[in-house]
């Protein structure tokens, strides 16, 4: 819309454009996302922010995902070698 209406050129169109026009513009990119109900995809959830995010998996439903369950979220995650696509 901005490139048709002139208010952008096609060549400024880069990530931080990008980033900058989605609705989390502004909130940090996460570092760990919680997938709960035993579910291993993301259902389009985040994608673009969630690309250097650690990922777990937990197979407790949603309203039973409890203290115990974020413990072991967090103890995933301190444990990974975080490469940010490297």
């Amino acid at each position: 819309e901005e490139c048709r209406d002139g208010g952008m050129r096609v060549e400024d169109i880069d990530e931080q454009a990008l980033a900058d026009r989605m609705w989390s513009a502004g909130v940090p990119d996460p570092d760990l996302v919680v997938r709960t109900s035993g579910e291993r995809r993301v259902s389009n959830f985040l994608l673009w922010q969630m690309a250097y995010a650690e990922l777990f998996f937990s197979e407790s439903l949603w309203p039973e995902f409890d203290l115990e369950e974020l413990v072991k979220a967090m103890r995933h995650y301190v444990r990974r070698s975080r490469r940010y696509g490297a």
